[in-house]
C-alpha cells in the first residue's frame, strides 16, 4: 500500500476514534457482521433457519431449562461442512421434552412433558451404548416462541437478513444514485432536467408505498425484499452526488481535464467521484440503517422475508401479542436488536460526517 494511503488511513482512524459514539457504532457493526458470518456455528439451534419446532415448550420465558430425550434419526446423507456453515445442519436427533427420567441398565425411562402438570411415560432402549448420552439439558436464554423455537438462535441467524438487506440495498442505491447524480451534475442542461424530473417523481411517492408496489411486482421473498428496498433509497444519493458534482466541476483541475481532452466518463470516474466519497460514505451509512428498518417493517406486515426464515421484523410480528401477556421478551428482544443496529449505523454515520468535514 502506498505510503500516502497509509498516512491517510492513520489520520482517518485517529480522528474517528476521538468520537466515542462512532467507535461504539463501529464495534456493534463488527460484532453483528461476525455474528452473521458464523451464525450457524454459534447458534444453539443450528438447524436450517433455526426452525426446530417443539410445541410442548412453546412461549417459555428467558432462562427456561428443559431436559430432553434424544431419539436418533436415520440420516440419508452425511452433512457437508460447507452446507452446514452457510445453511445449517439437519438435526440427527429428535428431541422429546421430559420432566424427569431414570436409567436402568441400557434403558431410559422418562416422563414426557406435555404441558404444565401433564406428563406421559416413555422409554428408550439402547443396546451397547451408554444411555446417559441420550439425555440432555438445554437452556433457552431468551425463551421460546409460540412454536417452541429458540428465540436466541433465530435472533442470531436473523442478523444475516438485516445485514444482507442493508448491504444489497446500499449497493443498489449507490450504483443508481451515483450514476444518475453524476451525469446530471456534470452534463447539466437537458440531462440535468430529465434526471431531476425523474428524481422528483420518485421523491414524491411515499417510501413505504413504493416498496409495497415493487414488492408486489417482484413477489414476496428474500431477494425480492433486497431489490425493492434498494430501488427506493437511491434518490437521496442522486441528489447529494448531483450537488457535490455541481460544486466540483467548476474547479481548476476539472477545467484542466477538459482542456486536455479527457472524456466526460474519465473525468467523472477518475477525478470527481474520488473527491466526493466522504459525503457518499455518510449517506451510505444512513441508508444502511434505513434499509434495516424498512425490511423489518415489510416483514412485520407480511411482505418481506417469508417463514420459516428468521427475520427480526417477522419475529416481532409472530410474537407481538405476548407483549401484553406474561412473556414480552419474545417481541422485545428482536426490537432491541433492530434498535441497536440502526443506532450503530447512525452513530457511525455521524462520526464519518465529522471526520470528512475538512472545513471544521
Amino acid at each position: 500500500m502506498p505510503e500516502q494511503n497509509v498516512s491517510f488511513f492513520k489520520t482517518f482512524w485517529k480522528k474517528l476514534r476521538r468520537n466515542k459514539g462512532a467507535v461504539f457504532g463501529l464495534a456493534v457493526i463488527v460484532l453483528a457482521f461476525l455474528t452473521a458470518v458464523f451464525a450457524y456455528m454459534i447458534a444453539p439451534d443450528a438447524t436450517p433457519d433455526a426452525n426446530r419446532i417443539i410445541v410442548e415448550i412453546a412461549a417459555k420465558k428467558p432462562g427456561h431449562r428443559q431436559h430432553f430425550l434424544k431419539i436418533p434419526l436415520i440420516i440419508k446423507e452425511k452433512p457437508s461442512v460447507i452446507k452446514g456453515f452457510f445453511w445449517g445442519r439437519d438435526e440427527s436427533y429428535e428431541l422429546i421434552p421430559i420432566s424427569s427420567f431414570k436409567i436402568k441398565g441400557d434403558t431410559v425411562f422418562a416422563e414426557k412433558y406435555i404441558d404444565e402438570g401433564i406428563t406421559e411415560p416413555v422409554s428408550l432402549h439402547i443396546e451397547g451404548v451408554n444411555p446417559e448420552g441420550f439425555v440432555t439439558t438445554k437452556t433457552f436464554w431468551l425463551g421460546t416462541d409460540k412454536f417452541g423455537r429458540d428465540i436466541l438462535s433465530r435472533l442470531i441467524i436473523g442478523t444475516r437478513v438485516s445485514l444482507g438487506v442493508g448491504f444489497i440495498a446500499v449497493l443498489i442505491s449507490l450504483t443508481v444514485g451515483i450514476f444518475l447524480g453524476s451525469i446530471a451534475g456534470y452534463f447539466r442542461g437537458k440531462t440535468d432536467d430529465i434526471v431531476m424530473w425523474f428524481v422528483n417523481v420518485v421523491w414524491s411517492i411515499p417510501t413505504l408505498l413504493l416498496v409495497f408496489a415493487i414488492t408486489l411486482a417482484l413477489g414476496k421473498g428474500y431477494w425480492q425484499v433486497f431489490i425493492a428496498v434498494g430501488l427506493t433509497l437511491w434518490v437521496n444519493v442522486a441528489r447529494l452526488v448531483r450537488g457535490q458534482v455541481l460544486s466540483i466541476r467548476e474547479l481548476n483541475y476539472i477545467e484542466a481535464t477538459k482542456a486536455m481532452g479527457f472524456s466526460g466518463a474519465r473525468t467523472i470516474i477518475r477525478h470527481i467521484l474520488p473527491n466526493i466519497m466522504g459525503p457518499v460514505m455518510v449517506i451510505a451509512a444512513s441508508n444502511f440503517a434505513s434499509a434495516i428498518v424498512i425490511e423489518a417493517g415489510l416483514s412485520f406486515l407480511g411482505l418481506g422475508v417469508q417463514p420459516p426464515q428468521p427475520s427480526w421484523g417477522l419475529m416481532i410480528k409472530e410474537n407481538y401479542n405476548f407483549i401484553i401477556t406474561n412473556n414480552p421478551m419474545l417481541a422485545i428482544a428482536p426490537g432491541i436488536a433492530i434498535m441497536l443496529l440502526v443506532l450503530a449505523f447512525n452513530l457511525l454515520g455521524n462520526g464519518l460526517r465529522d471526520v470528512m468535514d475538512v472545513r471544521s
